[in-house]
């Protein structure tokens, strides 16, 4: 069935029109968060967990693989080889892998990386969802930054996504959370979303932000969601990646989900307490630290220095067998922190999250390689190939060694 009014099929939104009820779960029973377990409070406990989920990699050409002056498939844009080596995304088999990844880590859902209804991977969502629907694992979307205009079809493009991968499968997959107090529906991430006008580099030059949305406008945009689908879904839940409360607010927004590793999970306490201050609920994500990938030449006038290894930013040889296992064992310490701070917090009495029945861990990431926080399995280090070890890849002994963690962790909370 399609819901809305076609004022929303194409460009920015003047007008509401009229949503058409759709059939979907309500509850009306009560909660008494502080009292229950998480998995007494929400029965689809494992929807609320997220892996971020890039579609982005090609082959024959390469794509993605390619970047930072790479060339695949030996040398990629990447610190780790993957033990599928340089996949396409597009592939059946590599869905089909995924999926499988996913779902024994004991994870519902992922947050496919969006880039607008003509972007080269949307093509390949259907498939997706198929494969993730024989798995039992539920699909939302997280809206990228695909145009400087982006912020003006925010609310087409949610109706396209509910429309599209909703109704028209007939909810067979797409994530619809059921909320601690029995409330239904959605949730969107978008990133790059609460910018600054403009910005100073480390130069003192002064450049225009191109995709800058002023709070009004972002207002608009989510007020018209609302409405839109006020009739469809109990709740709606919009986050964006910031944590400017104020404008968070000013921009209606539910809450923050941000998406930047280096902020550290001790800093999470504040900008929590923020958020509660102003009943805007905080999902902070776990994550692996961050790792990204070098260009082979960079230019000494950048404002940007080449990336280190997170947390810490140490420096490591990463010939060294010793010092690749040295680095694991600091991102199983941040695997094992940022999971365990996310799920503090967002339970904390008299958070936010917990008055308004909140809770949601995104995992960051399943495998975005370029910036090196993957959970999808890399190469055992000895398994690589004498080019690849070449290469300097930082893969340790055990590759898969970020979901092995992770797994134990999502299964402790499971069985609580």
């Amino acid at each position: 069935m399609i819901v809305a009014s076609a004022a929303l099929a194409a460009g920015p939104v003047e007008a509401v029109g009229a949503a058409d009820q759709r059939a979907v779960p309500r509850r009306t029973d009560g909660d008494q968060p502080t009292r229950r377990t998480l998995a007494q409070r929400f029965p689809d406990l494992r929807r609320h967990f997220i892996f971020e989920y890039y579609p982005w990699y090609r082959t024959n050409p390469y794509g993605h693989w390619n970047e930072a002056e790479r060339q695949p498939p030996v040398d990629i844009a990447a610190n780790y080889m993957p033990e599928l080596g340089a996949y396409d995304s597009r592939s059946i088999a590599v869905m089909e892998q995924h999926a499988k990844w996913i779902a024994d880590t004991g994870i519902g859902a992922i947050n496919v990386s969006w880039w607008g209804r003509d972007s080269e991977s949307a093509g390949l969502i259907s498939n997706l969802m198929d494969v993730m629907r024989a798995h039992d694992i539920h699909v939302t979307f997280h809206i990228e930054p695909y145009g400087d205009d982006r912020a003006l079809r925010y609310a087409s493009d949610i109706r396209y996504l509910i429309t599209e991968y909703g109704d028209r499968r007939h909810w067979d997959c797409f994530l619809l959370l059921e909320h601690g107090d029995g409330a239904v529906g959605p949730v969107f991430k978008s990133f790059d979303t609460i910018l600054p006008p403009q910005y100073t580099d480390c130069h003192g030059k002064v450049f225009q932000v191109s995709n800058y949305t002023s709070d009004p406008v972002w207002r608009q945009q989510t007020d018209m969601v609302r409405k839109l689908f006020a009739s469809d879904f109990d709740r709606i839940t919009l986050l964006a990646d910031s944590i400017d409360h104020r404008r968070l607010v000013a921009s209606g927004f539910d809450g923050s989900a941000i998406y930047d590793n280096n902020i550290r999970p001790d800093q999470w306490a504040f900008f929590a307490n923020e958020g509660t201050a102003r009943n805007l609920v905080s999902s902070f994500n776990c994550n692996p630290g961050f790792d990204g990938v070098t260009p082979r030449h960079v230019d000494p006038n950048s404002c940007d220095p080449p990336p280190r290894f997170q947390p810490g930013n140490a420096l490591y040889d990463w010939s060294q067998r010793s010092q690749r296992e040295a680095a694991a064992a600091v991102s199983i310490g941040r695997i094992a922190e940022s999971f365990r701070t996310t799920v503090a917090l967002q339970t904390a009495p008299g958070s936010a999250n917990v008055r308004r029945g909140f809770f949601l861990v995104y995992v960051n990431s399943f495998n975005e390689w370029h910036e090196g926080h993957q959970f999808e399995p890399a190469k055992n280090a000895a398994d690589l190939t004498p080019a690849e070890r070449a290469i300097g890849y930082h893969d340790p002994d055990n590759g898969r060694y970020r979901l092995d963690a992770l797994t134990n962790l999502v299964g402790d909370v499971l069985a609580d």
